[in-house]
């Protein structure tokens, strides 16, 4: 026996996954229950994570820390043992 499943979604998104699935070779639906099927065999996880946005002041010193990088600038240099390398960060 099946059962029907009602919720609200997006239009945007509803079309854009219609479109994805249909490229796909698979009904819209098949896509639901197959979703449906692997989350409950634990094979379909779920992580909700938000990105902050970095502010104005630290986007700045990221983009300079980046143009160092890529200018191979202001870098420690290599040691050879980890006692070198305590002796640099000690001065």
């Amino acid at each position: 026996m099946t059962t029907q499943v009602i919720f609200r979604i997006d239009e945007k998104t509803k079309e854009q996954a219609m479109k994805k699935a249909h490229h796909s070779g698979l009904s819209f639906a098949t896509v639901l229950k197959l979703a449906t099927y692997a989350f409950v065999e634990d094979k379909f996880t779920i992580s909700l994570n938000q990105v902050e946005p970095f502010n104005l002041q630290t986007r700045k010193k990221l983009n300079k820390i980046q143009k160092d990088l890529s200018l191979r600038k202001n870098l420690s240099p290599r040691f050879k043992s980890a006692k070198d390398a305590m002796g640099y960060l000690m001065k």
